[in-house]
């Protein structure tokens, strides 16, 4: 899976199957919050989404940031996954 920042929209992006996957954020003070998903009904709730999520928090923790994960779809990820929950800010909770 090839994951693009498109900075200009605020949005990591990938395609599968020929459809978009996006998933909005902004930044502040060395955290991304992760506010918006776009993803089509087919991906939802299946592995391409986690692996999406996955290769974003990759790049979260290379580059040292925080995530904040606004959106209930990356919320329950962090809460399927408790090994990212490094990548939360201190006093975020999930």
């Amino acid at each position: 899976m090839v994951i693009k920042n498109n900075e200009f929209s605020r949005q990591f992006e990938t395609t599968v199957d020929g459809q978009l996957l996006t998933i909005e954020y902004s930044f502040q003070e060395k955290k991304i919050f992760l506010s918006k998903v776009n993803i089509p009904e087919q991906f939802d709730g299946s592995e391409t989404m986690s692996d999406f999520l996955k290769q974003i928090l990759l790049v979260a923790e290379e580059k040292k940031w925080k995530v904040v994960p606004i959106h209930p779809k990356v919320a329950a990820f962090f809460r399927k996954n408790p090994v990212y929950k490094e990548l939360l800010p201190p006093g975020i909770k999930i």
